[in-house]
């Protein structure tokens, strides 16, 4: 069983990476201004979300790369030093005004997020984790639930973002994951 995790969050890994591909290149094709552009959404603008995820995902491998060391194990593709946030960034911090600066770090951190998994061991995913959360409040519960909520949270702000895009005239095509190649 353990095994069928791990292979979920690789496919969940591979598919984050073709579909980031996908809504980068797409908003790609808007000006700055227009991805810079309040739109009602949770973040307001394209930018602001995709700097959101980001910023998510960062606090997520952090949280991870603890756990595998609270649990006697280190995992190298979770460099501390790629992992790092500016000082008091908030969920909705933006990290990076510039465009292509923002799309190298995504796809730079894609690639440590497939790493991640691939050297994952059986065992990870029944560690427990214990972290605060943003808020302050303490959390526990086995790792594979961290890792679900990490895919589906990506997932989420990505629905949102392509609704942004399709209200902006632009045609992302099919996102589903059992389009994946």
């Amino acid at each position: 069983m353990l095994d069928v995790l791990r292979e979920n969050y690789r496919l969940l890994a591979r598919y984050n990476r073709w579909i980031n591909q996908r809504l980068y290149a797409a908003c790609e094709t808007l000006s700055d201004a227009e991805r810079k552009q309040e739109r009602g959404a949770f973040f307001g603008s394209m930018h602001r979300t995709l700097n959101h995820v980001l910023l998510a995902d960062l606090i997520w491998l952090g949280r991870f790369a603890q756990c595998g060391l609270d649990n006697g194990l280190a995992l190298p593709s979770l460099d501390p030093a790629q992992l790092a946030l500016p000082p008091g960034s908030q969920l909705d911090t933006v990290l990076y005004e510039d465009w292509q600066t923002l799309r190298a770090r995504r796809e730079q951190l894609d690639g440590v997020i497939e790493a991640w998994v691939g050297e994952m061991p059986e065992a990870f995913t029944q560690f427990s984790m214990r972290y605060s959360n943003r808020m302050g409040v303490q959390r526990e519960h086995p790792a594979w639930r961290a890792i679900t909520h990490f895919f589906n949270h990506q997932t989420h702000h990505r629905g949102q973002l392509t609704t942004l895009l399709t209200q902006a005239g632009v045609e992302v095509g099919l996102t589903d994951l059992i389009a994946l190649p």
